[in-house]
């Protein structure tokens, strides 16, 4: 009897927690419909930094899906190892130079760069046995100059110049790696002008060089690819494929064409929209089909390539990464509102973002309100504040620009 009394026991007990993992599992279902984004398996173990990069989270940003009730969700680029969307890029042009014969272990690969593709370089280029040459504009936040000294690439800062100029920091930088090429193998190649290396400046620089290779950002297909291949399927598996919209700002226009055309393929109903900030002509581009800003026809411009305070966004010139894009439409984003949204999502929902990835989400609520509520949409969460504080989190500068945050809700986008 005691037997029998023990197996019975045993049995309601197994039946009792077969009923509780079956109601488990179908709770996790339920939520996991609710949230298709959300991760269902654990992470593996990476190997080394480059397979570090990419597999980001995509997350719902509370206060903006609240407010439009749509699912507003960004992908959180700025979680990887060199802190940007850059990361991607900087892996997949090193990756193809080196299959091409392009570039070897220790060579040097040289970009001009306003600072996250430069430091997405610096980060990676090591990993493959390379070192990074950066061209930056002086009026870049000195704190990506000084990340990238950090992380041991020679960085020249050159005066802002048109890019039909000899001189434009992404010239300057081609230039650079041709002359590492025609020094041959471990030579060495002269720099002149204001360089910094490992926290020592001076006017002039003796680089060693196994030849060197010129990333090209702008113009490099593998830019495209990277996001095409990469986020692209990312966003779509992440999503479950439950998305209506992407946005995003282009600057080399990679990330937009990559994730748009990829996005189209799977779903032709998926709508793809560019946000553009002050400035920049891709606005009319997509609209009109002629690259067309007023700032430069009035002659307000006040820096090359345009007067705005994001960074790394927006350009008066077709790149042939941004040709690959497909785009139903495109909005426009103000300074100001890059900076309030990026205030309000601090104090809403704790993210500290950068001016590029604020836009992104000026363009989001954009894309909400025009397609009304229950729709989901993704925009790319670029970078993080860290990179930004001496100008876009700078109150003075921003008080002297005229672009100090009142906003205490999103009536700034009225």
């Amino acid at each position: 009897m005691a037997a029998v009394s023990l197996g019975r026991a045993v049995g309601a007990a197994t039946a009792a927690l077969s009923i509780s993992l079956i109601s488990c599992f179908l709770l996790y279902r339920a939520r996991s419909k609710f949230h298709p984004w959300k991760k269902t398996k654990g992470g593996k173990r990476r190997r080394g930094l480059v397979e570090a990069i990419g597999n980001t989270p995509l997350i719902r940003i509370n206060s903006l899906s609240d407010a439009t009730g749509c699912e507003i969700l960004g992908k959180a680029e700025f979680l990887n190892p060199g802190g940007s969307v850059k990361d991607r890029v900087a892996v997949k042009i090193i990756e193809e130079a080196i299959e091409n014969g392009e570039l070897v272990e220790g060579g040097i690969v040289t970009e001009g760069s306003a600072g996250s593709t430069a430091i997405s370089l610096a980060t990676v280029a090591p990993a493959f046995g390379c070192t990074c040459h950066v061209v930056i504009p002086d009026d870049a936040a000195i704190e990506k100059s000084q990340i990238l000294e950090a992380l041991g690439a020679v960085v020249e800062r050159v005066r802002p110049v048109s890019i039909t100029h000899k001189d434009h920091f992404v010239n300057i930088a081609k230039r650079r790696a041709i002359e590492a090429n025609k020094a041959k193998n471990d030579a060495t190649v002269e720099v002149t002008g204001h360089v910094s290396h490992n926290g020592q400046s001076d006017e002039g620089s003796r680089i060693k060089s196994r030849g060197g290779y010129f990333a090209a950002q702008f113009e490099n297909l593998a830019n495209y690819r990277a996001h095409y291949e990469w986020t692209g399927p990312e966003i779509w598996n992440q999503t479950k494929g439950s998305i209506h919209a992407f946005v995003a700002a282009a600057g080399t226009g990679g990330t937009i064409a990559g994730v748009s055309r990829f996005l189209k393929e799977k779903n032709k109903c998926i709508k793809c929209f560019l946000i553009d900030p002050p400035g920049s002509g891709l606005f009319n581009k997509v609209t009109r089909g002629v690259m067309y800003t007023k700032e430069e026809a009035e002659g307000k411009r006040l820096k090359n390539p345009f007067d705005t305070i994001t960074e790394g966004i927006g350009i008066n010139r077709v790149t042939k990464n941004f040709m690959m894009a497909e785009l139903d439409g495109a909005y426009r984003g103000t300074d100001q509102e890059a900076v309030e949204m990026s205030r309000f999502l601090l104090r809403n929902d704790g993210l500290f973002i950068g001016s590029s990835s604020a836009m992104n989400c000026v363009g989001a609520v954009r894309v909400a309100r025009s397609l009304g509520p229950g729709h989901t949409i993704v925009t790319i969460l670029c970078d993080s504040g860290m990179r930004h504080l001496s100008k876009f989190f700078n109150n003075q500068y921003l008080a002297e620009h005229g672009l100090t945050p009142t906003a205490t809700g999103l009536e700034f986008l009225s």
